[in-house]
């Protein structure tokens, strides 16, 4: 745990032993009124019109706060973790398909309303703005594709499938300038915005903002972790909605994971002829764990309910166990299917409960801070009859650097109605491993000026780029290929080479005449 504030420490020590267990929940308390009195200081500056709906998410943000000082550490108790029971996680393979009949399949798709999370920036890739308009096939964003394939299967199956957009203050305004450019589609698209709450300092554990003029200083502001879609879903007035409209479920994943498409055999099961006696509250889509996937969150029983491990929670002498693949077969995709009702029931009753994920950051004047955080997987184990259902590697493709994105714009994939389908040319299902190099490869406009055009990797296994290296037209990369450029030197891969298991290395220049 933090330092808990100094002041509170001295209020809390003229009432009791500091070594008490008194003196611990004195402290936390005094730590708690002084935020609380912060918020309200906060809530002053802001006109008041708008005090009633900040002062309920500023409700939210201490609530968030009085459990994390409750809580005596992240790690679970790893003695009471039990072996995953046999019906846990269902085979993909062993789903039905939805008999090809238009009415059963349009009554499916008019259950569904189809989520995405929308509130990421693209700055780590180098761009402005959300991160779901960076293009990433045929000039297409996120958002683009998103939209097609929605627009697809509601034009194919007479359907309606409403999309929501989950956005942050970072990403609202720019995201609804964009959006207003599919008016003609045949998508209805509606957005709602989670949560703005202030960092705190690791100091004092106070909010380091001064006011609510967000605008003027961002950094002392963040989305805290899509865990907070339950409540602002349900506070956007869109849970209502939906449910009145007869919608049941919600499939919601990263905007940014080109393989998360709505799948018809897992919604046959859901709401199709195959659902079961009792409905599954809530799916999570778990895929085969390999050693890239280590530190991804995967599935555990313990106290007889199924729940999302992540690699925050683990305790340090069982990091090891964690990141092995036998123990620990699959790892989440954060694709997630939820009953509309479900979600209802459990916010009226007040039973979600996810662990807090509590993020370190710096500031650029210097300032450490901390940024309390839920996942939105974690609340699995507050619903009945949770299931995993093991996907193929396809439904798991997200674009979160340059080299992600190499993948999605090559021969490996053919685009068809917004959904990526890997090429029947590629032997084996699964993707090329990609290792390019942080100083030149991981803006995408830099990136995209080392390509002439992205290589043939259809036969490729293994690709590890470094340094200043550029790639002429028509280059076709196969097996294992390793190419470092050291510092001070430069290779042009020539047009038309076939770089088939080599290493290259040193100096190779190509020059202009």
């Amino acid at each position: 745990m933090l330092d808990v504030p100094q002041e509170a420490k001295m209020r809390g020590h003229q009432r009791a032993p500091s070594d008490s267990k008194e003196f611990h929940e004195v402290t936390k308390r005094d730590a708690l009124r002084l935020l609380e009195n912060d918020v309200d200081r906060l809530l002053q500056t802001t006109e008041p019109a708008r005090r009633p709906a900040l002062q309920a998410e500023m409700g939210r943000f201490a609530d968030l706060f009085g459990r994390f000082l409750q809580e005596e550490g992240p790690a679970l108790d790893w003695n009471k973790i039990q072996k995953l029971p046999e019906n846990a996680v269902m085979n993909y393979s062993n789903l039905k398909s939805p008999k090809n009949e238009q009415n059963e399949i349009r009554n499916m798709l008019d259950k569904l309303v189809v989520i995405k999370l929308n509130g990421g920036l693209g700055t780590s890739m180098g761009c402005h703005g959300p991160k779901s308009v960076i293009p990433v096939r045929s000039d297409l964003t996120f958002l683009d594709l998103t939209v097609q394939q929605i627009e697809h299967l509601n034009k194919t199956y007479d359907a309606n499938v409403p999309l929501v957009l989950m956005n942050s203050f970072n990403t609202d305004e720019d995201t609804e300038k964009i959006v207003r450019k599919y008016k003609g589609f045949r998508v209805q698209i509606h957005t709602f915005n989670q949560s703005c709450f202030p960092r705190i300092s690791r100091e004092h554990f106070l909010p380091v903002a001064k006011d609510f003029d967000v605008e003027k200083d961002m950094e002392a502001w963040y989305p805290p972790g899509h865990g907070d879609f339950y409540d602002t879903f349900r506070n956007s007035g869109l849970l209502k909605k939906f449910i009145g409209e007869g919608r049941e479920y919600c499939f919601l994943s990263n905007i940014d994971n080109l393989g998360a498409t709505v799948d018809l055999n897992i919604l046959n099961k859901l709401v199709g002829e195959e659902r079961a006696s009792t409905p599954f509250e809530f799916v999570m889509e778990v895929t085969d764990k390999t050693r890239a996937d280590v530190k991804g969150g995967t599935l555990i029983q313990m106290e007889n309910k199924l729940r999302l491990l992540e690699i925050a929670q683990v305790p340090p002498e069982h990091v090891d166990d964690f990141k092995s693949v036998k123990t620990f077969k699959f790892f989440n995709t954060n694709n997630i299917w939820a009953n509309l009702s479900a979600i209802d029931r459990v916010l009226r009753e007040r039973t979600l409960n996810m662990e807090i994920i509590v993020n370190n950051k710096t500031l650029e004047n210097g300032l450490r801070v901390i940024q309390l955080e839920t996942a939105v997987g974690a609340a699995m184990k507050c619903f009945d009859g949770a299931i995993g259902i093991n996907v193929p590697r396809s439904r798991f493709l997200p674009v979160k650097k340059s080299s992600d994105l190499l993948l999605v714009m090559s021969n490996l994939y053919t685009l068809k109605n917004g959904s990526l389908v890997m090429s029947p040319q590629r032997m084996f299902p699964t993707t090329p491993l990609v290792k390019l190099g942080e100083n030149h490869f991981s803006k995408v406009k830099e990136f995209l000026g080392r390509f002439a055009n992205i290589p043939d990797i259809i036969e490729l296994d293994h690709l590890t780029v470094s340094g200043d290296v550029t790639f002429g037209r028509g280059v076709s990369l196969r097996g294992t290929v390793i190419i470092i450029a050291n510092h001070g030197d430069r290779i042009d891969i020539p047009a038309g080479a076939i770089l088939e298991n080599k290493i290259v290395s040193g100096n190779m220049r190509i020059l202009d005449h």
